[in-house]
Parts: C-alpha cells; structure tokens; sequence
C-alpha cells in the first residue's frame, strides 16, 4: 500500500441550500470574480440562484459562460484572458466537469509568464494558483480534487492532464439540490459512473488506509441511494446520498488515482463529445471482471457493502454479482451497454486507447498496461 500524507485542503460544504452563503465564502477570498458557469444553467435557474447572493454581498463579478466544446484550449485561452484583464481576485466554477475543468486551468496558470501549450507539453506551474471556489451541479468529478486539470487540445481533440499546484481549490460547495435538474437517464449513468470511480480508488496501486476508508463510506451511501435503505432508520433523500456518495469518491480518487475507465471515458469525450457518464458504465462491469483477476478480495468487499450479494457469498460470488449488479442498473434505466450503441467504430476507440495510452495516470492503475491492454478492453465492450 502506498503511502499517505494527508493535507486538509480544500474546504468543503456539504448540505441543501448551502449555495446561499456563496456570498459569505466568496468574501474570504476577495471582492472581484469571474463566474465560470455551464450556458445550460441558466435555462434552468440555476445562475440565479448562485448570483444573488453574490449581489447581496456586494461582490463584484463578471460572467464566463462561452463553455460550447468543453474544456479545450482555445476556451481556456479567452477565459484566462478576460481573468488577468480584468485582474479578478479568483474565479467561482458552476457546473459539471467542463465548467470546472476551465476554471481550474485558468486558476492554475494565470500568474505563468508561459502561455497555457507549455503546460500541455509538460511543464508544471511554479507560481501560486488563483483561488478557486467549485460548486458542482452534478454529484460526480474524480479531478475535481485532483493534481490534475483535464483539458481538450484544440489543435488535436485530444485529452491532456494539466499539472497543478497544491491547494489550487481553497472551497467547495456541494449542493443536493443543483443535481434535482438532471433528467433519471443523467442520474442513474452519473451514479454508476460515481461507483465507478470509487472502486478505481480502490483497486488503484496508489491506494492507502484513508481512501479506502472514504471508498468505503461512500459506496455504501451510493447503495442506499441506489437502492433504498434497509431499514427505516435512514430517511435522507436520495440526491442527498449521491452527493454525499459522489462527494467522497471524488475525494477518495484524489487520495489514490482514477483508473482505467476514467481515463478512456475522458479520451473517448474529447474526441467524440461522447458522455464520460455512459462510457466509464458500460466499461464498469469489463473493468470489474479484469480486476478479478489480481484484487478479487477488494472487489468482493465493495460488493457486500454495497449488497449487490448477500454478506456470507464467496469471494467469487459476490464478483460476478457485482458484475450483474453493474449491469442490471443499466438494462433497467435503458442505457446503452455497449460502445457501439455510441455510435462508435473500433478505428475510434484504437485511437482513444493511444490517447488514454499518453496520459500519465498509466502508472497507478491497478496493474501494469498499455494502450493496447486498454483497447483490448474496448473491444471487450465493444
């Protein structure tokens, strides 16, 4: 087991209506932002809800909302410029992983003399990030702590790992009640896609006692809201438990490393605009059975707390039914559960698997593979 060395940063909150002390928390780290927000939200109101209370702090803001083809670098660009312009003290991210990931790769090099290719190429930043607040509107990121900034090169559609420094997110919001305006097909694939990422934790080379224990937390939350409770005792509403669920699988895979699925689906995304949500849960139950094969102990415990089994199953047992488990989730929500119902072809997916092949979460994955071991796999889903 690798070593730990726990740095309590950043901040979270975690309850309904918490997005109503925006203002509050925004003042602890300045008076001018940029509010990186999904152009969707404001459709639904959402940005309204994040904007007043920032007006009733008197908090000075301006809205980025230009996010079309996802974090790429050419929006990045136009954010980072308008930021440094407009010499904000930190940038507010609403939204899912694209809003987020922007803000994160402006946060990360606004003070750099470099321009942004330079970290695409490989460099690290060497000065202090912009303070970063994130409130996630989905219940699901696994870099939303991380060290690393996804990002889509423009010149190429491919996924790059930006590095960043620590503490480059000073708070995050969690709010139940923003993942209300998802429809139950983004629920219930965003919910496998959290499960997913939890046991990546687990079974991940770089795992320790503390994201074991958080993976742990968490995938027994997910049950429950999966699920229902098994007892009357537990009464909190199910988007509660996602984001509670997602919240601690988020933290965990920063604590150990995403896995093989994370970083197919985030390939496959920035190629194809394909959901991560629908990828990482059709490769879910592959992934499961690879896995099998050197940490069966570690998958047959995830599946007991979730109780996808009974607790007295054999070890093989309570794999395969954790594999059927993954799999009746997505027959009875009418997801796809294969990558071709994607409308992908096995030419796209090779390319894919080179992309995913470059990315440097390669050395913390569960066992040793390459990109041909990945495509493998997608031919497995295929």
């Amino acid at each position: 087991m690798a070593d730990f060395i726990f740095r309590i940063s950043p901040n979270i909150v975690l309850g309904s209506y918490t997005i109503a002390r925006i203002g509050q928390y925004a003042r602890d780290y300045g008076s001018k932002f940029m509010v990186v927000i999904d152009p969707m939200l404001k459709e639904v109101g959402i940005a309204d809800k994040i904007l007043q209370p920032l007006d009733e702090h008197k908090v000075d803001y301006f809205i980025f909302d230009q996010i079309i083809d996802g974090a790429n670098t050419q929006t990045i660009e136009q954010a980072l410029t308008l930021a440094r312009e407009a010499h904000v003290h930190g940038i507010i991210a609403v939204g899912g992983s694209k809003a987020i990931n922007v803000a994160k790769a402006v946060c990360s090099i606004f003070y750099e003399v470099h321009d942004l290719y330079s970290f695409i190429d490989g460099a690290s930043p060497n000065t202090s990030p912009l303070p970063l607040i994130c409130i996630p509107t989905t219940m699901r990121d696994p870099f939303i702590f991380s060290p690393f900034t996804p990002v889509i090169d423009s010149r190429s559609n491919r996924n790059c790992l930006i590095k960043n420094k620590d503490a480059l997110c000073k708070l995050v919001l969690f709010d139940p009640n923003l993942s209300l305006t998802l429809t139950e097909n983004q629920t219930a694939s965003m919910s496998i896609e959290t499960l997913c990422i939890a046991i990546e934790s687990y079974i991940s080379q770089k795992a320790n006692f503390f994201s074991d224990m958080i993976v742990e937390k968490g995938t027994e939350l997910l049950g429950y809201a999966m699920d229902g409770s098994p007892s009357l005792t537990i009464t909190t509403p199910a988007e509660v438990l996602l984001t509670q669920g997602g919240c601690m699988a988020s933290l965990a895979c920063a604590m150990s490393s995403p896995g093989v699925a994370s970083s197919l689906a985030q390939t496959i995304n920035a190629r194809y605009r394909v959901s991560r949500s629908l990828v990482s849960s059709i490769l879910l139950p592959y992934i499961i059975e690879d896995a099998a094969k050197f940490k069966a102990d570690r998958i047959a415990k995830l599946s007991k707390i979730l109780r996808a089994c009974e607790e007295n199953a054999t070890q093989d047992e309570a794999v395969t039914a954790l594999c059927e488990y993954v799999r009746q989730k997505i027959a009875k929500n009418n997801l796809p559960a294969r990558l071709k119902d994607l409308s992908l072809s096995v030419d796209q997916l090779a390319l894919a698997a080179e992309d995913a092949g470059q990315l440097d979460l390669m050395n913390t994955l569960p066992r040793s593979m390459t990109s041909d071991d990945m495509f493998d796999l997608l031919k497995l889903a295929f």
